[in-house]
């Protein structure tokens, strides 16, 4: 088979976990930048497929410019980076198989958070203001895109988190789970085509197209802190519960493949 089994995934997730929290401050702080601004750059790419289209086009131009954005995971899970939604499911589910402990936890989610920031509003003002990509023309839809993320009261933003990274998460395990190129893309493309579409929050987009619309003169940075709070929590909630910790209660205890002498004893009712 292409690709491995739920159980194997399992296992492979817990290693990728203890690498992410190993891993040396240097790396982290490199791939952190790197994973903050390839998301930004999928929502810069989004920006200009629909920044233009007809308001006609409604849901449709979201879904072509959904279709597009999930470059920027792609970049991460398959060139090298660190994207804090995504270690959020990774890391956590080595934590709950005891791997790791809770400051290594902390440490790595703690680095890549802020380096994620850094590489969003590297690209947000270098890319979007300076060079104007989300001004001029698709200024109207960058600051209608980030006024969305704004207005959203915190509960709202917090569940809207949740879904986010419910599929955010599934985007890697599905990565995780394909042995080659194209069928990681496609474990990858799909979720993440769905959580743009539906209008869901993902804490790193929104340091990108937020402050793009700060830049531009529009919201300010408080509109900024109060959105990124809730959405962050939300998105932890996602990744570490609703896809980590669900599939360690399901797969974790049946994920090591028994021996052959196990499986011809008899399992007793004790057992």
């Amino acid at each position: 088979m292409s690709y491995y089994s739920p159980k194997e995934i399992t296992e492979t997730t817990i290693e990728k976990g203890i690498q992410k929290a190993h891993s040396n401050t240097l790396s982290l702080v490199i791939l952190g930048f790197l994973g903050g601004a390839f998301i930004s750059l999928g929502y810069l790419l989004y920006i200009r497929v629909v920044g233009t289209m007809p308001h006609e086009w409604g849901s449709f131009a979201t879904f072509i410019g959904a279709s597009v954005f999930p470059v920027g995971l792609v970049c991460i899970l398959l060139g090298g980076g660190e994207l804090i939604t995504g270690n959020m499911m990774a890391v956590p589910l080595a934590f709950f198989d005891k791997k790791i402990t809770f400051t290594m936890l902390l440490r790595n989610l703690g680095i890549v958070t802020l380096m994620n920031l850094v590489g969003a509003l590297f690209v947000a003002y270098f890319f979007g203001h300076f060079v104007g990509l989300t001004e001029g023309d698709f200024l109207e839809k960058t600051v209608a895109t980030a006024g969305a993320k704004i207005k959203d009261p915190f509960w709202v933003a917090f569940v809207s988190g949740i879904g986010c990274n419910w599929f955010v998460g599934m985007a890697v395990w599905l990565s995780y789970g394909a042995k080659d190129f194209a069928g990681k893309i496609l474990g990858i493309w799909f979720p993440v085509m769905a959580f743009v579409a539906i209008g869901f929050q993902h804490v790193v987009a929104n340091m990108f197209i937020i402050p793009a619309a700060i830049f531009a003169g529009a919201y300010t940075w408080t509109d900024f802190i109060l959105n990124v709070i809730p959405v962050y929590l939300g998105n932890t909630v996602g990744g570490a519960i609703f896809v980590s910790l669900f599939y360690f209660l399901a797969y974790k205890k049946q994920a090591v493949h028994p021996k052959k002498e196990d499986i011809s004893q008899p399992v007793t009712e004790n057992e």
